[in-house]
């Protein structure tokens, strides 16, 4: 389902001039278990996403942070928990949001008196939704892999076969330097580009155990190509990376 998303997307900024940095989710019902699920694991393909009458499963949503979510629930929809388990992600949410204040921006809102069917009072997630743009090259990206595991998230890689369920990798740039603060595998690729962050001079790695590295970065025609091979996206296209061999605790 995410390869044809994906897939969807680039077709659509192809051949209907779609803006890559206006695209949205928005699912009802098991399209909310949809929303629930994707919209995590894409984040950087999105502006913002709507779940409506959802169910989450095993979804988390630490990926969520550079994007607008919003979560319509019928307050009375108690079939398997829906509600309360929305009740749980705003909590989840808003705690993710008071740590980190410069992300999760969220709206979570219970319809009092409504089952499963909310008679259109969803629709306000459309305009709140509209006032959010991608964050093509955020300073900080929260990156957990669910069950359906991918090699890229906005300017961080990894090995696909090696990655896992609960693979965690939590990155961010501070003043010129990309500080690595949680990463569960040893090898990890920065996708670089000068939104992020000048490669005019040396960049300084901090790994997860205070250690530093510093690289000297060369934009580079055939990282660009690989690139737009992926995705054809071009505000997302990185100019240079970095392969690192990355400090693991065992």
């Amino acid at each position: 389902m995410d390869q044809f998303f994906d897939r969807l997307i680039t077709d659509l900024m192809i051949f209907e001039n779609v803006n890559p940095d206006r695209v949205y989710f928005m699912g009802y019902s098991a399209g909310g278990d949809g929303v629930y699920q994707l919209a995590p694991r894409m984040a950087d393909r999105l502006a913002a996403a709507a779940m409506m009458a959802g169910h989450p499963n095993e979804s988390r949503p630490e990926g969520l942070r550079n994007i607008g979510f919003t979560i319509h629930m019928g307050a009375l929809d108690a079939a398997f928990n829906r509600n309360s388990v929305a009740a749980d992600w705003g909590r989840r949410l808003k705690t993710l949001q008071e740590t980190d204040p410069e992300g999760y921006k969220h709206s979570v809102t219970l319809h009092e008196g409504k089952g499963h069917w909310m008679n259109l009072e969803d629709r306000v997630a459309v305009p709140w939704m509209s006032a959010f743009t991608r964050q093509s090259w955020p300073a900080k990206v929260v990156w957990v892999q669910d069950d359906v595991v991918h090699q890229r998230f906005y300017w961080l890689q990894v090995d696909p076969q090696a990655a896992k369920a609960g693979d965690q990798v939590t990155a961010e740039v501070q003043a010129g330097k990309i500080r690595i603060s949680v990463c569960s595998k040893a090898d990890l690729t920065l996708l670089l580009n000068d939104r992020l962050l000048s490669l005019d001079s040396p960049i300084s790695v901090e790994f997860p155990d205070g250690s530093t590295q510093s690289f000297t970065v060369q934009r580079k025609l055939a990282v660009m190509a690989t690139g737009l091979l992926e995705r054809n996206d071009p505000v997302g296209v990185p100019t240079a990376s970095i392969t690192l061999a990355v400090p693991v605790r065992q």
